[in-house]
């Protein structure tokens, strides 16, 4: 592996960590701080899509309604593909009160602008059950 794609994996990873340690503290500047003003995010309760910070915001109401601070928000395998200004990142999340954690699929595509990686798509899925 390259240094240079070496350092935009160790970029994302940081990212992603930032923004995990920052839904579960509810802080919603650090949730949307790498977050492009035009993301498209595939949510699993509706709305299905979500376009722009404004509605991408108004899911993270409905999530904070039931996710309490002291609920695990966490990466627990990640693979991150990153090229010069593109990326990707593949993930299993836990999520919930430690007796009852959801497992949920996490994927998110990034762009590098102006020097910075940016979130421009956001999926969280879960596997069907029949």
């Amino acid at each position: 592996m390259t240094q240079q794609k070496q350092k935009a994996e160790t970029e994302i990873r940081a990212l992603i960590d930032a923004w995990t340690d920052a839904v579960r503290r509810r802080d919603y500047p650090g949730i949307f701080a790498h977050h492009d003003q035009d993301i498209v995010m595939f949510d699993v309760p509706p709305p299905l899509q979500s376009r722009g910070l404004d509605e991408y915001r108004k899911t993270w109401d409905l999530f904070f309604r039931y996710h309490r601070p002291s609920y695990a928000f966490d990466v627990e395998e990640i693979a991150i593909t990153a090229g010069d200004d593109v990326a990707f990142a593949v993930a299993v999340m836990r999520c919930g009160p430690p007796d009852a954690t959801f497992q949920f699929r996490l994927t998110i595509g990034l762009r590098k602008v102006d020097g910075e990686w940016r979130v421009t798509h956001e999926h969280h899925s879960v596997p069907a059950t029949e």
